[in-house]
């Protein structure tokens, strides 16, 4: 299966240009962190799009599962990276700047739509 570095596909809607006017300080992340972010979710983005063409061209059904769980798996890892990151810059920054609470609430409403 081959994997794209850049995506073309706009069918689902993105909100990474755009900053959460409800979010409690600008979110500032190290380039180069968010440069291999971005390059993570661009080949999840591919993976996805073999996984389609694996359907459309009537792939076995345990085939297209391992590939599903696979994309789970690096989409899980994107999420362990952002955690770790938030904890690490933001929730530090706000107790340095002393609006902890606000943040671990954000966080904590971020954790309930995000864990099943």
């Amino acid at each position: 299966m081959i994997l794209s570095e850049t995506s073309t596909d706009t069918s689902l809607p993105s909100n990474s240009h755009h900053h959460d006017e409800r979010s409690a300080h600008p979110h500032h992340h190290d380039e180069e962190s968010m440069r291999r972010l971005v390059n993570r979710l661009s080949r999840i983005e591919g993976h996805v799009r073999g996984i389609k063409t694996m359907v459309q061209e009537n792939r076995p059904c345990p085939e297209v599962l391992v590939q599903v769980a696979a994309v789970r798996g690096a989409l899980d890892r994107v999420a362990r990276i952002i955690l770790d990151e938030h904890l690490t810059e933001c929730i530090a920054r706000a107790a340095k700047e002393g609006n902890i609470d606000t943040e671990i609430e954000e966080l904590k409403a971020a954790l309930d739509r995000f864990l099943p």
